[in-house]
């Protein structure tokens, strides 16, 4: 081994005057040359001097017991776990001899392999038994005391049901990393219930009871620290689904819900504990998910999609130098593996493996890689993965991150093997180059393969410092006007006077050098091609500090095309590519960009979005949220642009996408306030929260817009008193404002995707004078003696969105009841009108020989008013009909069907209507104000304003 560099000898020094300061008496006992590896060992790892510096002794015992010396340690943790734990009967000594023997043991492989030459399977191997053994203890110990105070599960038969721990990624593969979070997945084989306790209890609820117990034994900071992070969303539904599930339940999800990315996952799934025939039963009925029958080709495009997804979460999260998921980092080479293994492991029992050499080994016995490739994939896995341990060693971090502190990146060439820090990353740089060119090779990925090459005209104007009168002449020999040529000149010597300004790297610059000829030569075929020029370069100086987004312009030609497809149709499209490049992800996958999922699936697509983010990372969650609502609007638009989508569903599905958003915000907020002062003791079930949320406006008229912001108001169960039960408990009406509180919050914050929506909360009871939870009898009272006639016609466009199914149903028996009260109609005309006048002086933005589009008379909020009108006059009379919807079309609809309106009336409202909107629309889309020429719309604006005198002019 290299001589120590003097700057970790320094820091071994550091560690090791803490560790004489700590425990002089057993420093004084060791050999000179223990004492000199272990300030090695602190140079190299602060996790180890942490440890022994907590446990001293172990500097004493690990000589005793000649454990350095040791390679088959592995055997032995589950029988000498069992013994410390033998007599313990409470849980924080679990807790604390969980932890500490952790440490003991990732200590020894840290040491072997860092220094005593171990090889990184040794590491594998040993961390892997470890993560075993701790994990089925804990289990075990768990197991018997709930057994003990509550009953033990059963079958039908009487007999005892165990839980089955699944081990799924790196642990089921037993390649554990040395700082990894361990995924798992509960399940049991019966339904049933347990016996032997004070009252039967589910078979479920006692496991999922324990499995509680035990990710919490786990998961927990004490302060002997933690066991390990414990993430348990890759079971059937996530986060959203129970936290175990039966033989049954598991077997119906993975046949009708399983996804590609859970066949990946599965590959690696490996039964913790062996339960005999239970775990051949369950091996059994995942194998068919997991290795079809037939040769599946298809897992090749949907692992290209994966891969496409990782490299954009790489951009997403600015990482920079990432071993394992970066261009040729780990995750390609497993993705290598894994897609023989899927293709064919249905027909080739010996892909069915879990280790990853094993695999590699089997596909090369079938043939369908070459020794020499093979070897080369194995060689690069096993020094990535020894790179990724050393990182991670060195203080017991999830890192995978090439270090930029001189300090790791000294220690990290040392252990290599290496003389400087230069050497050390062009190999590790030279490792991943290779595995991505047989990644490329074997799989592929979403780039277009073609390469354009612009006329060599274009590279002339690029690279050429030329003026204005020099750019006009050879613009025009490519075909363009002298106006057009004139402009797209001004632009384009605007960009290149801008772009230097920004601080680019050579990367960047080489990237925009290749791109810019070829962007040139297809943007001068536009019929506005300074517009689209001046919307695209607006992109491009957000991005080219960012060379990773330029890059993908110049590989993909299929990405440039879609990015000026989308900035020619619409400047809104444009500015939210600018504002959000991370949104240029998703032009790689057209047939995902032009097609919005089923509107039934915002709720699920945004659990999934979200299982990438840790839980209790707040500001991620705040993060994700509004990359999920920026991907989705994007999708939306480009649909809406293509002509896929009509005006009616793209406000379908921007609607159903901000309640999937509002809901998933309550459940996180309620998350957050009750994991610090409980919930209300008053509510009758643990499913139930007491508390609404209420959509009024055009999110409660499903007619949201792109722009829209939300309007809305919170609810809560009438008569709930008396305090919560964590362990901050407050009063229960202070826990709903807090709640209120925090669900603002989590919309308003500005992240780096910007606030999530804006919202107007003016819409409840007294204003923004008013509760910012209303209990519903309160707010019945309101709207039946104090609400004025403008907020019942809001009213009539609100919809109860998010909140218990009592709930729901109680408002929309008040809303009934509200909107279906008699009226006097002389009077309900008179107000109605003096508030449209009152807001159409107020409000209407036209100029003279401009109809505005919502104000001017003839226009949307005319037709609003007029079947808001209809309600509150004739609901009284129709109640069913007219007060079931929010949604002017469909109110129009039931006026018609209780005979209140002719056929053709209706129709020529609706009519106007979408005419209106859809050119409302389209200004939105170039963003621009909602106002047309005075010549514009003339047949429809007639038809509204002769129902509008018909309706509201005429009566006595």
């Amino acid at each position: 081994m290299l001589a120590m560099p003097r700057l970790l000898q320094q820091q071994g020094e550091h560690h090791w005057s803490r560790f004489l300061e700590r425990a002089p008496d057993i420093a004084a006992t060791l050999s000179s040359q223990r004492v000199a590896q272990l300030k090695q060992l602190f140079a190299c790892s602060d996790f180890a001097a942490h440890t022994l510096c907590q446990q001293p002794i172990l500097a004493q015992q690990f000589d005793e017991h000649h454990d350095l010396e040791n390679a088959q340690r592995a055997a032995t943790f589950a029988p000498l776990l069992a013994d410390l734990l033998d007599n313990v009967d409470n849980e924080p000594q679990l807790l604390r001899i969980l932890r500490q023997f952790r440490h003991q043991q990732l200590l020894l492989i840290a040491w072997r392999e860092m220094l005593l030459g171990a090889s990184v399977e040794e590491s594998f191997e040993h961390i892997s038994a470890l993560a075993d053994a701790l994990i089925l203890a804990a289990y075990r110990w768990y197991y018997k005391k709930l057994c003990a105070e509550i009953g033990t599960p059963t079958d039908s038969q009487g007999r005892a049901v165990p839980l089955l721990i699944v081990g799924m990624g790196k642990l089921g593969g037993r390649e554990l990393n040395f700082s990894s979070d361990i995924d798992l997945i509960f399940t049991f084989p019966h339904n049933g219930v347990t016996q032997g306790g004070r009252r039967e209890l589910a078979n479920q609820q006692f496991f999922i009871r324990l499995g509680q117990k035990l990710v919490n034994a786990l998961h927990q900071t004490t302060v002997d620290g933690q066991v390990y992070r414990v993430d348990m969303r890759l079971r059937p539904f996530g986060d959203s689904g129970p936290l175990a599930v039966s033989f049954n339940a598991m077997e119906e999800y993975y046949q009708n819900h399983g996804r590609t990315w859970e066949r990946y996952a599965m590959v690696k799934a490996r039964i913790i504990n062996g339960e005999g025939q239970y775990s051949d039963q369950l091996r059994a009925m995942l194998r068919p998910f997991v290795f079809r029958r037939y040769i599946d080709f298809g897992v090749i495009d949907s692992l290209r999609q994966m891969k496409a997804m990782i490299a954009a979460e790489v951009r997403r999260k600015g990482l920079q130098d990432n071993i394992k998921l970066g261009g040729g980092g780990i995750r390609e080479i497993e993705f290598i593996t894994q897609v023989f293994q899927l293709i064919r492991g249905g027909r080739e029992p010996s892909l069915q493996v879990r280790h990853l050499p094993s695999a590699l080994a089997a596909i090369t016995q079938l043939g369908d890689l070459s020794i020499a490739d093979a070897e080369q994939l194995h060689q690069s896995y096993r020094f990535l993965r020894r790179v990724e341990n050393f990182l991670q060693a060195f203080d017991d971090q999830q890192t995978q991150t090439l270090p930029q502190e001189e300090r790791d990146q000294t220690r990290l060439t040392w252990l290599l093997g290496y003389d400087r820090w230069e050497d050390c990353y062009q190999a590790i740089q030279a490792t991943m180059h290779q595995v991505h060119r047989q990644f490329k090779g074997l799989i592929g990925d979403n780039a277009e393969a073609e390469e354009e090459d612009a006329a060599q005209i274009w590279f002339d104007i690029w690279q050429t410092e030329l003026s204005a009168a020099e750019l006009c002449p050879l613009l025009e020999a490519q075909g363009l006007s002298a106006l057009k040529a004139q402009n797209l000149a001004n632009e384009l010597l605007s960009f290149k006077a801008e772009y230097p300004r920004r601080a680019m790297g050579p990367q960047g610059r080489q990237a925009l050098d290749k791109l810019m000829p070829v962007l040139l030569e297809k943007i001068h075929h536009s019929a506005t091609p300074n517009r689209l020029f001046a919307r695209v370069q607006h992109i491009l100086l957000h991005i080219v500090t960012r060379s990773a987004y330029l890059q993908l312009l110049v590989e993909n030609a299929g990405a440039l095309k879609q990015l000026l497809r989308l900035c020619e149709a619409s400047s809104l499209v444009a500015e939210q590519l600018a504002r959000f490049p991370i949104l240029l992800d998703e032009l790689l996958l057209p047939q995902t960009l032009y097609e919005p999922i089923p509107l039934a699936s915002y709720q699920s697509e945004l659990r999934q979005f979200l299982l990438r983010v840790p839980e209790e990372d707040v500001e991620q969650q705040m993060e994700a949220l509004r990359q999920f609502k920026q991907i989705q609007l994007l999708r939306i638009a480009a649909a809406d642009i293509a002509g896929t989508l009509p005006l009616m569903q793209v406000s379908d599905h921007l609607t159903w996408l901000a309640e999937a958003i509002v809901e998933e915000v309550v459940n996180q907020a309620w998350l957050q306030i009750s994991a610090r002062h409980g919930v209300p003791t008053c509510l009758a079930h643990s499913t139930e929260r007491g508390f609404g949320v209420v959509a009024y406006g055009k999110l409660g008229g499903i007619e949201l817009a792109y722009s829209s912001d939300l309007d809305l108001v919170f609810v809560q169960q009438s008569g709930i008193e008396g305090q919560t039960n964590g362990a901050k408990p407050v009063d229960v009406r202070q826990f709903y404002l807090r709640l209120a509180q925090r669900i603002i919050h989590l919309f308003n914050t500005r992240t780096a995707s910007g606030v999530l929506y804006e919202l107007d909360m003016r819409l409840r009871p007294s204003g923004e004078s008013g509760l910012m939870v209303i209990p519903l009898d309160a707010y019945q009272q309101y709207l039946q003696h104090q609400a004025w006639v403008w907020e019942q016609q809001a009213l009539v466009r609100s919809r109860f969105i998010v909140g218990d199914a009592a709930l729901k149903q109680d408002f929309i028996n008040i809303r009934q009841q509200i909107l279906s009260q008699p009226r006097d109609c002389t009077s309900l005309t008179q107000e109605v009108l003096k508030m449209r006048e009152r807001m159409r002086a107020h409000l209407i933005k036209g100029q003279a020989g401009e109809f505005d589009l919502k104000q001017s008379p003839g226009g949307l909020v005319d037709i609003e008013f007029l079947t808001q009108y209809l309600v509150l006059a004739w609901a009284h009379q129709y109640t069913q009909a007219l007060t079931r919807w929010s949604d002017n079309i469909r109110i129009l609809d039931a006026a018609v069907a209780v005979d209140l309106l002719g056929e053709q009336e209706a129709e020529r409202l609706k009519s106007a209507y979408c005419a209106i909107r859809n050119r409302g629309h389209r200004l939105s889309l170039l963003d621009e104000p909602s106002r047309v020429p005075d010549s514009e719309l003339l047949t429809q604006r007639e038809w509204v304003i002769a129902s509008w005198q018909k309706w509201l002019k005429t009566q006595p």
